[in-house]
């Protein structure tokens, strides 16, 4: 595949075109692309007219461009996600009419947890997951769990920085991160009141498939005031252990009883980071 002068291939460059569209910028200019990949304005409108031939991206009226339909229905293909949703689904149902708040399944992601499915509930706490987005591991429910149970070199990777602060009460020192994720390990579940947004309190629960590796995370996000944790925690192991035997899991391995790992209040030194 044939490279540029900067050394990067086309595949390379094409992937950076789709990596500059994000759920808050779901429409971008030639300029805005090139500016968000890092390319030249003339490669960027090159590739991205090529895209679009492609049905890889839509072209509006404006001008401005969009992922186009193709590409979810490639993505659509992707047999893990398209497995955990399918397996999924019924459980989150389930879930969603029980807690009657949001629900969410998500998947670790490189350093980032991936959100492949949601269920929101009418006025409920604010909640910035989507269906398809990001959040950091460090600073999500569902990111922590998955990043309990990632290899050591992953927790290395993350925990060597920068974590980024949302709240007050974010976890942002390593040594706050390496404890709350021993703690998920030994009690099977993560509280986590105000890490992204100050009124909503995230709650997660590993996922494992038929190996006993975790595979997914499925977590509530909930009010933090007027909200008793363990009253959610049950609901979501049994949610757990539902998606895990229709992913082929026998053993039920989730620890049983804890606290909190970082009780809201309880908030880190506010050192630069």
């Amino acid at each position: 595949m044939a490279n540029s002068s900067s050394g990067d291939s086309v595949l390379g460059r094409a992937l950076r075109v789709f990596d500059a569209f994000e759920l808050d910028k779901p429409a971008l200019t030639a300029s805005e692309i090139a500016r968000r990949a890092c390319l030249p304005v003339a490669t960027a409108y090159r590739l991205t007219c090529e895209l679009a031939e492609l049905g890889l991206l839509e072209r509006a009226v404006d001008g401005r461009f969009r992922v186009g339909v193709r590409l979810w229905e490639i993505a659509a293909r992707a047999q893990v996600a398209r497995g955990l949703r399918e397996a999924a689904m019924p459980v989150l149902e389930d879930l969603h009419a029980a807690v009657k708040e949001h629900v969410q399944l998500g998947v670790l992601e490189g350093r980032e947890v991936l959100f492949i499915e949601r269920l929101s509930a009418r006025n409920a706490v604010i909640n910035v997951t989507q269906i398809g987005g990001r959040l950091p591991v460090h600073a999500s429910s569902a990111g922590l769990v998955l990043l309990a149970h990632a290899s050591a070199e992953l927790q290395t990777e993350v925990l060597a920085g920068p974590l980024r602060r949302y709240t007050p009460d974010t976890p942002v020192q390593p040594r706050n991160v390496r404890r709350i994720i021993a703690g998920i390990k030994q009690q099977g579940y993560v509280v986590c009141p105000g890490y992204i947004h100050a009124d909503a309190m995230g709650i997660a629960v590993p996922v494992r498939d038929a190996c006993g590796e975790v595979v997914a995370a499925i977590g509530a996000v909930v009010p933090v005031r007027g909200t008793q944790p363990m009253n959610v925690v049950p609901a979501l192991l049994t949610a757990s252990r539902g998606i895990s035997r229709a992913l082929g899991a026998t053993a039920d391995p989730q620890p049983r009883g804890a606290v909190d790992p970082q009780p809201r209040g309880r908030r880190e030194p506010t050192a630069a980071v």
